[in-house]
């Protein structure tokens, strides 16, 4: 049911709820990541922290808040296609509109380019080998044979490696010696719109995951593709509206790193989190892992095009729009079982 029982069932009001939480998400991700950035000047916060972990979490409690609402609901699949597919969307729609929006061409380092990158594609296959050690270690006796069950032992594997990940970053600006800056910034009132703000956030997000399940049954979707589809591209706008920001701005490294540290994060975090607190949660290793293809195929086209020159071009922009046009043609296919190559949905 939507808001509890308030309004009454059925697929027009399941979309309606939608949109109105997806622009819920939006406003409290807002106030969530202004706060961030306001309290890490003041702290005096090195800039890994910042783009690490403020930032990062800023833009990705949506899809945190995913992954925990929907393993709490029993939908944990549902959790894990928001996060592959937010991915997905981060490194395939955020860099073209970025690029689109630029004064030229949207520029990059060899930083982001072979630091970022290796790391990033460790990440990928840190996921899929933790999905695989559940398979193999805690397999699900009465569901499908690539079915197994994620426990909080097998979630700490990807978190130790965001920890490293952190430790690196923080070996890479050790010498950092900042003051805060305390001048215009109410510490007391940043402090109130970051609570704000996840509440916010928590509050669209059950609303999303609950009409989303709803939609999903109600018109025959899968739970994992409707998370892959619907409830990945709601928790995806923070990170798009934080990125093209940037870029319009001039600042296409930070446009870029956002991207990327936000996929990490989603990968490495969120996922191992939402099961640490929901405890033993089922996956389907044959549905997830042709995602984390596409994602890493993603990868490789977005890096391939920053390595050129080290910039974006406008015309790469439009062949990144049209691989996530062909991406989403693939999912309406797999929805409607023209295609039958996601195994398990």
């Amino acid at each position: 049911m939507v808001l509890d029982g308030f309004l009454p069932d059925g697929p027009v009001v399941y979309a309606v709820v939608i949109i109105v939480a997806t622009g819920f998400v939006w406003f409290g991700s807002g106030w969530l990541e202004e706060s961030a950035e306001q309290l890490s000047a003041y702290y005096g916060l090195p800039a890994v922290v910042q783009g690490s972990i403020v930032v990062a979490v800023g833009s990705s409690f949506p899809e945190l808040a995913a992954v925990v609402i929907a393993g709490f609901a029993g939908t944990f699949n549902m959790g894990i296609g928001a996060i592959v597919g937010s991915a997905i969307f981060n490194i395939l729609v955020i860099p073209a509109l970025s690029g689109l929006v630029s004064d030229g061409d949207l520029d990059t380092n060899r930083t982001i380019v072979y630091k970022e990158a290796q790391f990033y594609m460790i990440a990928v296959s840190a996921l899929v080998i933790t999905l695989a050690l559940a398979v193999i270690y805690v397999p699900v006796s009465d569901g499908s044979e690539l079915a197994g069950r994620l426990t909080r032992p097998l979630a700490v594997l990807p978190l130790l490696l965001y920890g490293l990940y952190l430790f690196i970053q923080w070996q890479d600006v050790s010498d950092h010696d900042a003051e805060g800056v305390t001048d215009g910034i109410d510490v007391g009132r940043q402090w109130g719109k970051l609570v704000v703000g996840l509440v916010v956030i928590l509050i669209a997000v059950e609303q999303l995951v609950g009409s989303i399940t709803a939609l999903s049954q109600a018109v025959g979707i899968p739970e994992f593709l409707a998370g892959v589809m619907i409830l990945a591209a709601a928790t995806s706008l923070p990170d798009m509206l934080v990125s093209v920001r940037s870029a319009r701005t001039g600042r296409g490294i930070t446009s870029i790193g956002n991207v990327l540290g936000s996929n990490t994060f989603d990968l490495l975090v969120a996922i191992p989190i939402g099961v640490l607190i929901v405890g033993t949660v089922p996956v389907d290793f044959g549905a997830a892992v042709p995602m984390l293809g596409v994602l890493t195929l993603a990868t490789v086209l977005l890096f391939s095009f920053l390595r050129t020159d080290l910039s974006i071009t406008a015309l790469e922009s439009y062949v990144l729009l049209l691989a996530y046009g062909l991406f989403v043609v693939w999912m309406v296919a797999e929805s409607a079982g023209v295609t039958q190559l996601v195994k398990g949905t």
